[in-house]
């Protein structure tokens, strides 16, 4: 396969049909901009399927993804997007840098969901944007802007209902985007990358243990089991958890 891109945890291929690109999930770990790196077995194949599972479950919904279908363990087929070069965050509870930023204490539930937009710029360190950045920088349209607040807001609420019915609390998540190419002329604002536990911050109703990758952050430990758990929950059956080739 012709390999198009990689990523601190994901590789792209040149998919079999035009339009497509398929999605491979690495067992690498990285933490604060990739200063804090690992490899744990398995952990690929694990959020390739939860992430397939979220996927297709928000087929029940309009919200318009790149996601066509799991292909193998560590495999996606997904629509070909040209992504746009913003990370948005979705904060509900106060967790991670927004606490050392702010002076917030962790576990704070924020009086309403607030949305955060960072530049897609690993060199750069992913600084925090406005919308002035983004509409100075160019990168993205009025129009394309609306339609991804909106849509992060209804997977905000998607995410908030899927989880909290197998006893998880979605405290934030980090989502991309991309343009998908309708026709010559027009495009498509619609959802791309993963949607897992290395972009979810996710803790256990009950105890408040955390089972998304600030496991890995903290030195916590106990990922894979924590990743486990959460796949359990959502009733997949994982396969044997292998080291990637």
């Amino acid at each position: 396969m012709k390999l198009l891109y990689e990523g601190k945890a994901k590789k792209l291929f040149k998919g079999p049909d035009k339009g497509t690109v398929i999605q491979y999930f690495k067992d690498d770990a990285t933490a604060f901009n990739a200063q804090k790196k690992d490899t744990l077995q398995g952990k690929g194949i694990i959020n390739n399927y939860i992430s397939s599972s979220i996927f297709q479950a928000l087929d029940q919904t309009n919200i318009p993804h790149h996601f066509i279908r799991r292909l193998s363990d560590r495999e996606q087929l997904v629509k070909e997007v040209d992504i746009i070069p913003i990370e948005i965050i979705m904060r509900k509870v106060a967790a991670g840098s927004i606490c050392k930023r702010l002076g917030l204490i962790e576990g704070k539930a924020l009086p309403k969901p607030l949305i955060e937009f960072c530049l897609k710029n690993d060199v750069l360190g992913d600084p925090i944007i406005s919308r002035e950045h983004i509409e100075i920088m160019q990168l993205a349209e009025q129009s394309e802007m609306e339609a991804i607040t909106s849509i992060a807001f209804r997977v905000a609420d998607f995410l908030t209902g899927f989880f909290s019915m197998i006893h998880i609390q979605l405290i934030d998540f980090k989502i991309e985007f991309g343009r998908f190419k309708v026709s010559n002329k027009t495009h498509e604002v619609i959802l791309a990358d993963e949607i897992s536990p290395d972009n979810c911050r996710l803790w256990d109703i009950k105890t408040n243990q955390k089972l998304d990758k600030d496991r890995f952050r903290e030195d916590l430990g106990g990922l894979i089991e924590s990743y486990s758990d959460i796949a359990n929950r959502m009733s997949i059956q994982l396969p044997e958890l292998k080291a990637e080739k």
